[in-house]
């Protein structure tokens, strides 16, 4: 699936979070935040039920963990409140708050 947010007349393609429900050969039916969703495992491999995936277009592009699904949900979350014009979207974005920002590794060199 490919969650399309409309940016200055274009569309940009976001990453979606689903759990595999249940598979068949490289096909897997899954949960995602927008309901049930049919993925193709051929970039991954096949993965049994409770595996969270991270699909592009409805095709899985790499495995992740529960965690890293909960902080991508809560994000794609922020960016749906920051839409519908929301200007407080700190509970989005837990993870960040109170942190530096961190460039990263190959861009901190050209940043000195």
């Amino acid at each position: 699936m490919c969650l399309g947010i409309p940016v200055r007349s274009k569309t940009m393609c976001l990453g979606i979070p689903v759990q595999i429900l249940e598979t068949h050969g490289l096909i897997a039916h899954c949960a995602s935040r927008s309901g049930p969703r049919t993925i193709d495992l051929a970039l991954v491999g096949e993965h049994p039920p409770g595996v969270w995936l991270l699909t592009f277009i409805d095709a899985a592009r790499e495995v992740i963990d529960a965690a890293t699904a909960a902080r991508i949900n809560a994000a794609l979350d922020g960016l749906e409140a920051a839409m519908a014009g929301e200007t407080d979207l700190s509970a989005h974005f837990a993870d960040l708050i109170e942190r530096t920002p961190q460039l990263p590794p190959h861009l901190r060199e050209a940043a000195t």
